[in-house]
């Protein structure tokens, strides 16, 4: 059996050199290799390309490499987490590029198993499908996404032995699998490395051959960032928006695999309670996500779901990596997702994601989990604060997803696409149809249910 050279945070920083493309594990910090980053910005190395689903949090990993203007360009799915990479953007100070959050684990995994690119539903019909090549398979449009491949990918685990094998915790695999395959060189950080033979071969998730060197860093509270802790994640709540996420919940059935948007359709999940029998996915990867843990603890102790909060696990409960979590989503195994919506439109589709004139830096997993889910539930509030409707003939934002759609909630009316028309359905409590009417610019059929 090989033995794994062992090395600092310094040693490993010295390792990447200037214009090196790094793959860099985590979504927020959890999972992440904030050690080796933290070293590697205390270094000169410069004109980095950075692949992750984010770029760390202000001073931290990532995020001090580009307050230090180390990044040339940065490529991920949903920037928008951290200030200094949108203000990066917005300067003109770093290029980047969009790629939905399953694209990019996907386009790794390709990477890292020796697949030129692979076509994908995801995203058809958006911008960020535009000018690449589309094909029809299966009667499906479809956009083809090239492999990725970086020189060197900083990865996290909790326990490696000498080997190199390592093994991770909770929701910490994340990107991390895919990147230990996809690099020329592949430095692991880990909370404890053990004698060979230790592991459980079962019970490993990343096989020594993919690595090269191990770091040995210990985690601690404030290298978790934003899930060190359930501080700053209560929920903003309303009548309407109570009512829009009780609405929503009634169309959920025991044994249903549902993923919950950010927004309104977290407040479903403090709704849910185990006799409901529904097993919440999150596409960071854990099905059978359970309530804030009540000890108040964070990610040191706990998963996080894909707001990056804190939650505990049900019995029954599993942990996987980004890739397999996505191909849930893609492969049809998520029966329902609520999201949160800008605009509706009478065709169907949804524009949840961006707004004209801001760069384009946050789609996260929504293109995936709308294109991809059985059902896609669209909860929201009627009408923009300056009362102009959501729901329209044609979404003029940019699309998230074409025709996705099944169910419009708002604090107004629940909309249903019967026979491919935009119907009301239902009126919600205190609502009545001349006030849906006056504040709904689209047209729209009537089918009110008794």
């Amino acid at each position: 059996m090989k033995t794994v050279p062992i090395l600092t945070v310094e040693e490993a920083a010295k390792l990447i050199q200037d214009g090196d493309t790094l793959l860099c594990g985590g979504f927020g910090m959890t999972g992440n290799p904030v050690h080796i980053l933290n070293a590697l910005a205390e270094t000169q190395t410069k004109s980095l390309t950075y692949i992750g689903n984010n770029v760390g949090e202000p001073g931290l990993g990532g995020g001090r490499l580009l307050k230090n203007g180390q990044i040339r360009k940065m490529i991920g799915s949903f920037f928008t987490s951290n200030p200094d990479a949108v203000k990066a953007a917005q300067n003109g100070d770093v290029e980047y590029e969009l790629i939905p959050q399953g694209t990019l684990g996907e386009a790794i995994r390709a990477g890292g198993m020796g697949i030129g690119g692979f076509f994908t539903p995801t995203s058809v019909g958006t911008k960020l499908a535009e000018g690449k090549e589309i094909r029809t398979l299966n009667g499906i449009d479809q956009v083809f996404v090239p492999s990725i491949r970086g020189n060197i990918a900083l990865i996290r685990a909790w326990k490696a032995d000498t080997a190199g094998n390592l093994t991770y915790r909770m929701t910490e695999q994340n990107f991390n699998p895919a990147m230990a395959t996809a690099a020329d060189l592949v430095i692991a950080e880990v909370e404890e490395i053990v004698p060979v033979g230790e592991l459980d071969p079962n019970q490993i998730h990343t096989q020594g051959c993919f690595i090269d060197y191990l770091v040995q860093a210990t985690l601690k509270e404030e290298d978790l960032g934003s899930s060190a802790s359930v501080k700053g994640s209560l929920k903003k709540v309303d009548d309407d928006r109570m009512n829009i996420a009780k609405r929503a919940l009634k169309e959920l059935s025991k044994g249903n695999i549902v993923n919950l948007g950010i927004g309104i359709p977290t407040l479903v999940a403090d709704l849910i309670s185990p006799e409901d029998g529904i097993i919440l996915h999150t596409e960071n990867g854990m099905l059978g996500v359970g309530p804030a843990p009540e000890d108040g603890g964070g990610a040191l102790h706990h998963p996080v779901n894909a707001g990056k909060i804190p939650v505990t696990a049900l019995p029954g409960a599993s942990y996987f990596d980004s890739t397999i979590s996505f191909g849930m989503i893609r492969g049809k195994h998520v029966d329902v997702a609520i999201m949160g919506g800008l605009e509706v439109d009478t065709q169907a589709n949804l524009a949840n994601w961006a707004v004209p004139g801001k760069p384009l830096l946050g789609v996260g997993g929504a293109m995936d989990l709308a294109s991809g889910a059985k059902k896609l539930i669209i909860t929201m509030q009627h009408c923009n604060s300056d009362g102009s409707s959501k729901i329209v003939e044609n979404c003029s934002l940019p699309l998230t997803a074409i025709g996705a759609v099944d169910m419009v909630i708002t604090e107004l009316a629940v909309f249903e696409f019967i026979n491919g028309k935009l119907t009301l359905t239902e009126l919600m409590p205190g609502s009545d149809l001349e006030t849906v009417k006056a504040k709904t610019s689209s047209t729209f059929e009537i089918a009110l249910k008794a």
